[in-house]
């Protein structure tokens, strides 16, 4: 069965998140660890975390994609900055371990004008504080669209990150691995629209699919390599609309493609939750179809 849900609230506690996706025909979903602005996190209630696990377990979840407020920037080229990125991380993470199995997905952050170089040296860096041996959750870079100055819109840069993550403490290496956004690769310049296989062939050439670990399903406003990452609703936007070149039959190959159908698949399109609901029908459809006529 397809593992898809869309990114919910928090606000009424962990275990009304679980049954908010439940809801919406979801078995999986994303959450911000704090408020999107990167505010103080909310007091941690274990029980209500235990909650959600239970209800995970009997209602046969995948696993969830908890996303690091967009803040965060692990390579400003203020110290106070990344200096506040590497505490709430950290806090984020060892949070997590309350949920034991979970994903970690954050934006890798804008070198503002370091250099793409030193931009990942420093988010390699800040890793390699956060992260531990030990911990249960899987960190995840997601792939950028490229705009600004921003680190992670071509694979290279990702996997430059890992590898000096690698290099410099080698046991955190299986701890990490990526989020592909579609909005941002086709954004950035991949053309998942004419050439999945091939983008995906690269990616397994310059990071390896073994890293790739969940999937933010988004349609998006702007052409192939805009770099501006703008999300649309699946269907309305160059990928999902045969009018703009895409069609619904690009997200029919992403769903049911043998690299990404098994992954957990995690929607943010400007929706509310009846047309988030709608998306994820509407997908399980496509991807039943898929797995009929293979």
């Amino acid at each position: 069965m397809l593992t898809i849900g869309c990114h919910l609230s928090i606000a009424q506690g962990y275990t009304a998140l679980g049954q908010t996706a439940l809801s919406l025909g979801a078995n999986t979903c994303a959450f911000f660890t704090r408020n999107p602005r990167g505010g103080k996190a909310r007091a941690l209630d274990e029980a209500d975390m235990a909650g959600l696990a239970d209800l995970m377990a009997k209602s046969g979840f995948g696993v969830l994609v908890a996303h690091a407020p967009y803040t965060y920037n692990p390579c400003s080229a203020k110290e106070r900055a990344r200096d506040f990125a590497l505490t709430a991380m950290r806090e984020d993470l060892e949070r997590l371990e309350a949920l034991p199995g979970q994903l970690y997905n954050f934006h890798p952050g804008c070198h503002v004008g370091q250099g793409a170089q030193r931009g990942i040296e420093l988010i390699a860096d800040t890793l390699c504080q956060v992260m531990w041996p030990e911990m249960r959750t899987q960190v995840l870079l997601e792939t950028m669209a490229g705009k600004g100055t921003e680190v992670g819109g071509r694979f290279e840069e990702l996997a430059a990150v890992i590898a000096r993550v690698g290099d410099k403490r080698p046991e955190l290496a299986d701890r990490l691995g990526v989020c592909l956004d579609t909005c941002h690769v086709h954004d950035g310049g991949y053309d998942i629209v004419h050439d999945l296989d091939g983008v995906l062939d690269e990616f397994d050439r310059v990071v390896g699919l073994t890293r790739l670990r969940a999937v933010h399903l988004n349609d998006s406003k702007n052409p192939c390599g805009a770099r501006k990452d703008r999300h649309e609703v699946i269907g309305a936007g160059y990928l999902g609309n045969e009018e703009l070149g895409g069609g619904m039959d690009v997200f029919a190959r992403i769903v049911t493609h043998p690299a990404l159908r098994d992954l957990p698949f995690v929607l943010e399109t400007p929706n509310e939750l009846p047309g988030y609901a709608r998306e994820i029908a509407m997908l399980r459809e496509l991807a039943s179809r898929g797995a009929s006529s293979n």
